[in-house]
């Protein structure tokens, strides 16, 4: 039986969920692009609530490391780190790409690579490339403008919150190009990913800050 307490802040959404054997049992989310730090820990502890377990009870915590923005991934890391270090359970990390191709209909993935497409707000989107039938990602994202866009090798379901720019152009071009509903990543879809993982059925992510281009702000030295 794995438990796994996933946390993900990367985008303009926060979540946690708690998924057992892969059912979700929990699940809390908050819209916004700020604020992160101050609701992922209530987030956290309500589905631990709901659920009836202490973090004792989990078997893992995961977590999404990115891309995205650098304020909400360094809360949901540190959060994940400090629950995971008090409970003694290991950390296993999720790309953004990951989990928004683990929201995309398991059809859909079977017959096309997912393209998550996250807009970095600087001209540019990043790409992350997941091929047909697998969730894992095979390369880091890399950042392209729209009109640099590289050409599919086959069928292509575009996901993330740069989506709707990214498929239009590929359809523009005649890829074959589906717009999928997959746009923010989500904590549940997180688990699914590291549900695999701790199976030894998707190859090991440590938890570490996934930064395709240096943040906007400058960390502390």
């Amino acid at each position: 039986m794995a438990r796994i307490l996933a946390i993900d802040g990367a985008l303009a959404r926060c979540s946690a969920a708690l998924l057992e054997d892969g059912v979700l049992r929990a699940a809390r989310a908050e819209a916004g692009d700020r604020g992160h730090a101050a609701l992922l820990p209530p987030m956290a502890e309500a589905v631990l609530a709901e659920a009836g377990l202490r973090a004792t009870q989990l078997d893992a915590v995961a977590v999404v490391v990115g891309p995205g923005g650098f304020t909400g991934l360094r809360a949901a890391l540190a959060l994940a780190e400090g629950i995971g270090l008090a409970a003694g359970r290991p950390l296993i990390g999720v790309t953004t790409g990951e989990a928004l191709a683990a929201a995309v209909p398991e059809a859909v993935r079977a017959s096309r690579a997912v393209w998550a497409v996250v807009d970095n707000r600087r001209g540019r989107v990043l790409l992350e490339r997941i091929p047909p039938g697998s969730l894992a990602a095979t390369a880091l994202p890399e950042p392209v403008t729209e009109a640099e866009l590289p050409l599919p090798r086959g069928p292509v379901a575009v996901a993330g919150d740069a989506a709707l720019a990214v498929a239009a152009r590929l359809a523009a071009r005649g890829e074959d190009a589906l717009l999928t509903e997959s746009r923010l990543p989500d904590a549940a879809a997180a688990g699914l990913v590291a549900a695999l993982r701790l199976a030894g059925r998707l190859p090991p992510r440590e938890a570490r800050p996934l930064y395709v281009e240096p943040p906007a702000v400058r960390p502390p030295g």
